[in-house]
Order: structure tokens, then sequence, then C-alpha cells
């Protein structure tokens, strides 16, 4: 965010600097420890407060203002909800479409299935430390035997196929919440690259209210890409995956933010849509996704208060940097 350079190259400068928040907020999950579901279930309660709030004033209010902004709905804006609503549902059915074409594929049943599901043995009858002895079965083939007090068969068969059930869940519930926040990022990257592209179009378009945005947009991802990052560490990810999905949320940003730079005239009619979009898709996640599976496990009082932090947070952030 150099001033004297192009539009084009401010704007990339711009929104890798709201990517590299994304990331710097997704890193937070190096400080966090152990496989632990009520910490799971906070941080989707916080991850739903991030997303209902940014939803509205990052996305749906600026829509509504540019929206109203333009003849195309009425002279005082009074149809201004017409794209808006427009935006917001067809948000909703993309994620909702996107979601039955996962499971159609047989990608897991449950798109925060990410806790696996480990057999304890019986405490009154603990398993002894032998060697497991393999046996052969005509009926069920290959079997796992312990032998001692309390022995038990498992099938190797079955227990391949439920660890590949699990592996496909856990990945279809990382594409939803990823989908729905990079949705959202790719119209803030458009908002920062038409920022810049404007410059000197009007008297309000300069360089300086273009730095703000992107200031703004910046600070507002950090805690989106803890949003994403934490819980995935909490599920029993690895440090290094819950960064990366994390980050790759934010990596849209410069993208879209070159293209709103170079294609201004043609983007602005399009943002009303595109913010409206984002949010559909956000609002559909938290309600159909996220909020039942931090409320499943009962941490629900706790999910709840962390979806109230994480609210309080988005907004103010958004209308402090407003």
């Amino acid at each position: 965010m150099l001033e004297g350079y192009s539009p084009v190259t401010q704007a990339l400068l711009g929104t890798l600097f709201t990517w590299g928040l994304t990331a710097l907020g997704a890193a937070t999950a190096i400080f966090l420890r152990g496989n632990q579901r009520k910490f799971m279930d906070i941080s989707l309660g916080f991850a739903a407060g991030v997303m209902l709030a940014a939803s509205y004033w990052s996305l749906l209010e600026p829509a509504l203002e540019m929206a109203a902004g333009l003849a195309t709905y009425g002279e005082n804006g009074q149809w201004a909800f017409v794209p808006v609503s427009v935006g917001f549902f067809l948000g909703a059915a993309f994620v909702f479409g996107a979601d039955l074409v996962m499971s159609s594929i047989g990608v897991g049943s449950s798109p925060l299935d990410l806790i696996d599901k480990k057999v304890e043995p019986d405490s009154e009858s603990p398993l002894p430390e032998q060697e497991p002895q393999f046996q052969m079965n005509g009926e069920s083939g290959l079997r796992l035997r312990r032998v001692g007090a309390g022995s038990e068969v498992v099938s190797i068969g079955e227990q391949e196929r439920e660890d590949e059930i699990k592996k496909r869940s856990s990945w279809r519930r990382i594409m939803l919440l990823i989908v729905a926040v990079t949705v959202h990022n790719i119209p803030e990257g458009l908002a920062v690259g038409v920022g810049f592209g404007a410059i000197g179009r009007t008297k309000s378009a300069t360089f300086e209210s273009a730095r703000n945005l992107a200031l703004g947009i910046g600070i507002q991802n950090f805690p989106e890409g803890i949003a994403v990052s934490l819980p995935l560490k909490a599920a029993g990810f690895s440090t290094a995956k819950a960064i990366w999905y994390g980050q790759l949320s934010g990596l849209v940003e410069p993208i879209a933010g070159v293209l709103g730079a170079a294609l201004v005239s043609f983007i602005v009619p399009l943002l009303p849509y595109a913010l409206a979009f984002a949010a559909g898709a956000m609002v559909y996640v938290v309600v159909d996704d996220i909020i039942p599976e931090a409320q499943s496990e009962g941490n629900g009082k706790a999910a709840s208060w962390g979806a109230i932090v994480g609210f309080i947070v988005m907004m103010s952030l958004d209308v402090a940097l407003g």
C-alpha cells in the first residue's frame, strides 16, 4: 500500500496485507495443546459469533448502502433490498448445494464430525499388554485377536472402513467451513481492489480511504483466521494443518483485489450481490452446521458464550474500523 504505484499494484499489496493478518490469526493455533472437545465447542461458538457479526456489518450493511447509491434501485434506494435479498438467497443455496454434492460423492455424514470416536476398554476388565495374534476366519476374513482376560476381536476390515469414514467426515467439515469464510473474503478482496482502482474518480475516492479500508479489513481478518484454525486444532488436527487451512481462506483476497482494481467499472454494480452472497453462505453454515455441532456434546452453554464473545469482538472491529 504505497502511494504512487499503479492501482493494481496497490490493490495487490493491500490484499496481501489482509491475507497476512488472516494467516497471523490462524497461527494462534500454535498455543493450543491436545485434543479438547470442550475447547472445540467454544471455538465453534466463537466462530459462529464472528461469522454472524461479519455477515451484517462487513457484508449486508455495506451491500445495502452500495445498492441504495445506485440509481438502478430507486431514486432514494427504496429497492436496495432486492439485490441484497437475491444475493443472500443464492449464497445460502450455494452452500446447501455444495453440501449435497459432498454428500453425494460420499464425503461423510456430518460436516462437523471431527472427533474420533475411540473405543474405551472396560475398566473392570483391562486389557493386558500382550502382543496381538492374527487368526484367519473363513466368514469374516483377517481378524486381530487380543488374548487374555477381557479378550476381544476386532475386524481389521471394519476398522479400516471406520477410519476412512472419519477422514472423509473431517475433510467435509473442513471444506464447508473454508468455503464459507473464503466466499466471505472474495467480496472483501474486491472491495479493496475497487477502493484503489477508484482513486481519483470521485472526491471521496482517495488513497487514504482505500488504505484505511485495507487496514480495517485486514484487522477484521485476524479473528476470522482464529475462527477457522482453533476448532481444527482442538479437534485433533496437527498445528501445521490447522494453520494451513486457516490462512487458506484468506488467500483468495489478493486475487479478488487485483481483479477489482483492474475491472473497477464492471465490478461496482455487482458488489451488492457479491457481498450479500457471502453473507448468505456464512449464515447458512452457522445455522445448519456450526451451532448444532457446538451444542451436541453437552457444552452448549460454553459454546453460546463463545458465540457472544466472537460476535462482540467482530462487531467492535467492524464498527471501530468501519
